[in-house]
């Protein structure tokens, strides 16, 4: 085998191929469906503290629902910083938790 015959078979098998079907978003994509999700669930939170403070005032109701919008406003950061994983494991943790925490700490 020759030098250049060496060198296209490397060639051959360093190339991708041409025709993927890989739906994978790109990282610009992902950040911009983060961003769309977090200020979704920011306005959910938003509505969902503004009619339990008129079904009643709770400290306990404020602070929940806030930290929930302080949560989507950090993944909302954190996606435009380019840590979409950590958003989304924020996100969607957090988001549970104050449901939860709504659910079983709230009467």
């Amino acid at each position: 085998m020759s030098t250049s015959d060496q060198d296209q078979a490397v060639d051959a098998a360093i190339s991708a191929p041409e025709h993927t079907d890989d739906r994978r978003l790109t990282p610009r994509q992902a950040r911009r469906l983060r961003i769309v999700l977090s200020s979704v669930g920011m306005a959910a939170m938003a509505v969902v503290l503004g009619l339990r403070i008129a079904s009643r005032s709770s400290v306990l109701v404020v602070g929940v629902y806030g930290l929930a919008l302080i949560l989507c406003g950090i993944v909302i950061e954190l996606s435009r910083n380019g840590r979409t994983r950590l958003g989304s494991w924020l996100l969607g943790i957090g988001l549970v938790a104050a449901i939860g925490s709504d659910w079983l700490l709230i009467p």
